[in-house]
């Protein structure tokens, strides 16, 4: 993880969020030598949306792995 001091992040905020975007790589902001800040990028906004597109929309209907007839499924 690549540490940087206040000051530094400071001095170029913007350039360096980008950077720990596209690298994916964590950041660590330190004063005097101390932690105080973690930076960490988030996943791509279309990554989640996809991921749950049917999230509370699909119900399943009987036993998908040991269906025992036509029956339990339903037919478009």
């Amino acid at each position: 993880m690549r540490t940087i001091p206040i000051s530094e992040f400071k001095a170029g905020c913007i350039a360096i969020l980008r950077q720990a975007q596209n690298s994916g790589e964590p950041l660590l902001v330190t004063r005097r030598g101390r932690p105080i800040a973690r930076i960490e990028p988030v996943p791509d906004a279309d990554s989640h949306r996809q991921l749950g597109v049917f999230k509370g929309r699909m119900r399943l209907k009987g036993d998908l792995v040991h269906a025992s007839s036509q029956d339990d499924w339903e037919m478009l």
